[in-house]
């Protein structure tokens, strides 16, 4: 195994907590994104994407749908509640992740006030902190909100071994059970076909310390371990990957729209049965979470462009709520800024052309210099056993989610390391990737970073 799986299961975004008024200017994107961002910049700033403008293919009508739903006044709140396939849990439109939690009790707080009730966590997160912070902040609220845990179930792991790990999350969460507790980052059939997996979930049941079971996941095997666990009749619940640019129908209408603007969409969505997968799991009646909504969440740099108050976070949220498979996301949130803004968008209807508009403008920004999760292309690249995507996704972490202590944390769970790329020509990795990145250029200014 190149990682230990125990990575984010939700998004963050730019302008975190814990980088807030003391980020390295250096460690921006800007000093290392190189010719590709800068064209791709002065293309998206050039371009004129409003509602009036907007003038997509036939047959868009039904993308667009209903204008976005007035809320009422006073602070956002959420606004929809939904059943959680067949497990009868029901959840918030959009429930807050906890990678990057840490210390800030009055932060759940805030959340529980703006009427989020689902929260996700996982054994690794903070080394365990994340876990403890949420149950000191829901003691007295446990009744009326819903827990999802996460562990790194290897088929290496004993039955015993794993309930030791749930025993200890459940002890750090003040709780005597977990709603929905996920076997986290799976990228191997092996991980849920494992006998000590299936023994551990049936004892835990049993005894009444998890509700409902499933699996998280967002690499390059995700397609092929969602099948293996919806033909075997494994799964509860799902967490994966998804956004925007993985439903075929958008990357379409946006490669229309901006026909000639940019070579960034020239490119398929990847995983492209993705979508069908989910709609055969929401068939199945298995729960249908989402994350990684966001594409990389580089939120910052669309400030200048959400006019109307209106902001891509809850453009990007509108797209994936409004997708008929899905019925949550999870979303890291920092700050109680980023709360407010996050929850206007629960239960305000699909998106409308504003929305697409600027959906549109962040791909025409940022498709370039975007490693696309769950892509692929490179894996097996590296003669070393570099783990390429799992460095690209450390990258993230730090440059666009503003979490550079966080993603060095994460940096140091891989069992190798870009040391490697210090020394080579980048030979090998060349052209692996479809969207041009520069693999080892990238790597190797990781690795300076984060080691």
């Amino acid at each position: 195994m190149s990682t230990k799986r125990g990575d984010a299961g939700s998004d963050g975004s730019a302008g975190s907590a814990e980088s807030a008024g003391s980020k390295d200017p250096a460690w921006t994107r800007r000093r290392f994104l190189g010719e590709s961002l800068r064209r791709s910049r002065a293309i998206g700033a050039g371009v004129v994407l409003g509602p009036a403008s907007v003038a997509f293919a036939d047959g868009d009508s039904a993308l667009l749908g209903t204008p976005v739903v007035a809320r009422e006044a006073g602070p956002p709140h959420i606004r929809q509640r939904r059943k959680l396939g067949r497990t009868g849990i029901e959840i918030p439109d959009i429930s807050m992740g906890s990678f990057s939690l840490e210390s800030d009790v009055d932060l759940v707080a805030h959340a529980l006030d703006r009427g989020i009730t689902h929260f996700d966590t996982a054994e690794s997160y903070a080394d365990g902190r994340a876990e403890e912070v949420l149950g000191r902040a829901l003691v007295g609220h446990r009744a009326r909100i819903t827990l999802t845990s996460k562990f790194s179930a290897g088929p290496e792991r004993s039955a015993k071994e794993q309930m030791a790990v749930l025993e200890r999350s459940l002890r750090r969460l003040r709780t005597d059970h977990i709603d929905v507790y996920l076997n986290h980052a799976v990228n191997d059939p092996a991980c849920l076909a494992s006998p000590e997996w299936q023994a551990f979930v049936a004892r835990a049941k049993r005894e009444g310390k998890i509700r409902a079971a499933g699996m998280s996941g967002h690499a390059g095997r995700l397609a092929e371990c969602l099948r293996h666990g919806l033909d075997a009749g494994l799964l509860d619940v799902i967490l994966v990957a998804y956004n925007y640019a993985q439903q075929p129908s958008y990357r379409e209408n946006v490669r229309q729209y901006l026909s000639g603007l940019s070579s960034a969409f020239d490119f398929v969505s990847p995983q492209p049965e993705l979508p069908g997968l989910l709609a055969r799991a929401r068939a199945a009646g298995v729960g249908v979470m989402v994350m990684k909504t966001l594409r990389g969440a580089r939120l910052n740099d669309m400030r200048p462009f959400e006019k109307s108050g209106r902001t891509f976070a809850q453009a990007a949220f509108r797209w994936v709520l409004s997708e008929p498979a899905v019925e949550g996301l999870v979303v890291s949130m920092t700050s109680p800024a980023m709360i407010d803004e996050y929850v206007e968008a629960s239960g305000s209807g699909p998106p409308d052309a504003e929305d697409l508009a600027l959906l549109a403008r962040y791909e025409a920004r940022h498709a370039a210099t975007t490693c696309a999760i769950g892509c692929g292309d490179c894996a097996g690249a590296c003669p070393a056993g570099v783990p390429i995507a799992d460095v690209m996704r450390m990258r993230m972490y730090a440059a666009d989610y503003g979490l550079p202590t966080t993603a060095a944390r994460e940096y140091a769970r891989l069992d190798v390391d870009a040391a490697a790329c210090l020394g080579c020509s980048g030979a090998p990795c060349a052209g692996a990737c479809s969207a041009g990145l520069a693999i080892a250029d990238w790597n190797r200014d990781t690795h300076r970073r984060l080691a």
